[in-house]
């Protein structure tokens, strides 16, 4: 390409153009040393190739600025946010920011507060609340501060969302390609926009295959996942595979399985959604959607990085979660009820 360069070209065409992510662009025309030399010469070639021009405060983020950004989170417990604060932590410090936590937990009124006392204090937001309405949240976002959304309902700004729908599909059309028919979905909590997807693709693979969806509820804790096969198991339910929305409901279930002496996955196939550290390590290994919890929020910090410095095309941004096939959904023997198989097994 000759000529002026194009100053309509945005880091996202980079990226796009490069086959990287968003936040590997901006470590590489940035100096950061944790980008390869070889990655950085392809995205450097590509940049100039497409006349792109960072934003002129992308190189310094701190100038005139605190140097931190916030992070609000609806939880902390659980592998799945030590994960997602591990990636945010990495990228922040490798740009020389500084994290400033809250938790909203279920509480709307918590979470209005929380964003409210982030103001004039950091130089931008990262905003997971996948339990807030979108008319609940946009109205309460600090006004002019660079904001990153996470797992939103809302889309109205730059932010970066799970394709749960795409990911359950998968999962639910794995399970019925293994010859499993009675399929048990654990539902995450009601309300939340990422149970909401998950349960919907779950329901439209059933749908396509002609297969019934059985649905219990749950609440992403271990627990719903235990009293999702107790409930099974009390009332004799026939079932051969439990499709949990999150990795801990699906650990619940496969310890409730292995104490009422029901083998996995022999009798029961168990999956389950986000590949927390814990999926591989447990026995059978679970098989779950990895959406590679601690680069989603490493990309979070470097989205809301170019979000501050201008650099930013505030588009929304979908990733589509990887089916890992492990122990836990091999092959499958008859359907048979779950009374059948406790006295079978035991």
């Amino acid at each position: 390409m000759s000529g002026a360069p194009n100053t309509n070209a945005t880091i996202r065409d980079v990226a796009r153009e490069a086959g990287v992510s968003v936040a590997s662009v901006s470590r590489a025309l940035n100096g950061l040393g944790t980008v390869r030399p070889e990655m950085r010469r392809h995205v450097e070639e590509v940049a100039a190739r497409l006349g792109y021009v960072p934003h002129a405060g992308a190189r310094n983020l701190s100038l005139a600025r605190s140097g931190a950004i916030g992070v609000v989170l609806p939880d902390l417990h659980g592998e799945f946010y030590s994960e997602l604060l591990r990636g945010m932590d990495g990228e922040a410090r490798v740009r020389g920011l500084h994290l400033m936590l809250m938790v909203m937990h279920d509480d709307a009124t918590r979470g209005v507060a929380a964003l409210q006392s982030m103001r004039g204090r950091v130089d931008g937001l990262v905003l997971m609340a996948p339990h807030l309405p979108a008319d609940e949240l946009l109205p309460h976002l600090p006004t002019g501060m660079p904001v990153v959304l996470l797992n939103c309902a809302a889309d109205a700004r730059a932010s970066l969302r799970i394709d749960n729908a795409a990911g359950a599909e998968a999962m639910v059309d794995h399970l019925i390609a293994s010859g499993r028919r009675a399929i048990v979905h654990v539902a995450g909590p009601a309300g939340n926009v990422d149970a909401e997807e998950r349960l919907r693709g779950a329901r439209t693979a059933c749908a396509r295959a002609g297969i019934e969806l059985r649905v219990l509820p749950g609440d992403f804790d271990q627990g719903s996942g235990t009293r999702a096969v107790a409930t099974l198991l009390t009332k004799g339910v026939a079932f051969d595979a439990i499709f949990a929305a999150n990795d801990m409901m699906a650990i619940g279930a496969m310890m409730a399985l292995r104490e009422a002496g029901v083998a996995v996955p022999e009798r029961v196939a168990i999956a389950g959604f986000d590949d927390i550290p814990l999926a591989a390590l447990i026995s059978p290994a679970l098989t779950t959607l990895s959406i590679d919890i601690a680069d989603f929020g490493g990309s979070a910090v470097a989205r809301l990085a170019q979000v501050i410095a201008g650099d930013d095309d505030g588009a929304s941004e979908r990733r589509v979660p990887v089916l890992v096939a492990r122990q836990s959904t091999s092959s499958i023997i008859n359907t048979i009820p779950a009374d059948r198989a406790h006295r079978e097994e035991a």
